[in-house]
């Protein structure tokens, strides 16, 4: 894949995630969701079945294209649906979202993964690919614990040898400890704040 052909997907790419989140924006403004938590919170629990798929495709769209910070969706996804079905939508857009990450990585190769994956980021964790096997491991800690940049690392991991199945079980399998964390670290310490606030 050349590097124009690469710049032309990922700006199709991100065209489309802006295009989306604007509409999404004015949609949302009109409903008048964006005057106060709770106006979100009814809209969401009104549309039974549309607002989860709708929260768990932005998880997913998020972590392809970050357009949204993480830590707020993961934060949104608790306070809109509660600690167990926001865990859950949580889980399963961000598993899908790191699945066809590394799909597109392994598709379009090192071009897209450099135009993803900032330079600093990408030479700081370049050394892990050189051993297979010490990657694996690396990098199923690193799924486990909110101790690195998840997505970056999701995209090197296209570059290695490294199974499509075996990297889907490390996803599937480490990913619910590192969003509980985040989801709590992050919920916490909003109403930590707010007590300081108030």
């Amino acid at each position: 894949m050349s590097i124009t052909t690469s710049k032309r997907l990922i700006h199709s790419i991100s065209l489309c995630g802006f295009l989306f989140s604007i509409f999404l924006a004015i949609y949302f403004y009109r409903l008048g969701i964006f005057a106060d938590v709770q106006t979100l919170q009814e809209f969401v629990s009104r549309a039974a079945i549309f607002g989860p798929i709708l929260f768990i495709f932005i998880q997913m769209m998020q972590v392809v294209i970050p357009i949204i910070p993480g830590g707020i969706s993961l934060a949104a996804g608790v306070l809109l649906f509660g600690p167990l079905r926001g865990f859950a939508y949580n889980y399963i857009g961000i598993c899908i979202g790191s699945i066809v990450l590394f799909w597109l990585g392994r598709q379009y190769g090192k071009p897209l993964v450099l135009r993803l994956v900032n330079e600093k980021t990408y030479n700081k964790y370049i050394h892990w690919l050189d051993n297979q096997k010490h990657f694996d491991r690396l990098f199923a800690l690193a799924i486990f614990l909110p101790i690195a940049p998840d997505d970056a690392l999701c995209l090197m991991a296209s570059l290695t040898k490294i199974s499509f199945k075996k990297y889907t079980w490390i996803i599937l399998l480490a990913k619910p400890a590192s969003i509980y964390l985040y989801s709590v670290i992050l919920i916490y310490g909003s109403e930590q704040l707010m007590q300081i606030l108030l």
